[in-house]
């Protein structure tokens, strides 16, 4: 009988030191993941400069700062002319999907309205996901440009506008 005690003594003993073992080397094992906070600041507005309107046509802004026209659209001064600039904060070995609709509608200073369409960015179209660089205190510049469909009988002024874009992380 005492030698069956000592076994079951011997056996919950070596359980008990395997449960702390695993339990142990499980924790010391896994490395924390990083901080899953995603953020998104948005540092530069898109510009497609100065330009006037001798027809219809199309001025677009690539996600570079590069500007070109179609049309009746002439670029007269491109030295304002900027993509959209977001600033994205995510820990490495992250990915962010980057989501925006196809157009919205810009306002006039003087009434109008003008199309502007969205993209594409640097990292993609609509619905496309890229990783954010190095680690946790790196910021990652996701840059956007966008074109402007001008009408033959846009109405003369300064356009405003903002448009959505979801930034989503995996």
């Amino acid at each position: 009988m005492l030698s069956t005690k000592i076994n079951s003594f011997k056996l919950l003993h070596l359980l008990l030191f395997i449960t702390v073992y695993f339990f142990t080397y499980n924790l010391t094992a896994q490395p924390a993941l990083p901080d899953r906070q995603i953020t998104v600041l948005p540092t530069q507005p898109i510009d497609f400069g100065v330009f006037y309107v001798n027809g219809a046509g199309t001025i677009e802004v690539d996600y570079q700062g590069n500007v070109t026209t179609t049309g009746g659209v002439i670029s007269i001064n491109t030295t304002s002319v900027t993509p959209a600039i977001f600033e994205i904060k995510l820990c490495q070995g992250r990915r962010v999907t980057i989501d925006y609709d196809y157009s919205v509608m810009i306002n006039g200073s003087n009434g109008g309205q003008l199309e502007l369409v969205i993209g594409p960015t640097e990292r993609g179209v609509s619905g496309d996901e890229f990783p954010v660089d190095a680690n946790c205190n790196f910021i990652t510049v996701l840059r956007a440009g966008g074109k402007l469909n001008v009408p033959a009988n846009a109405i003369p002024g300064e356009y405003t506008g903002s448009f959505p874009i979801t930034f989503t992380q995996e």
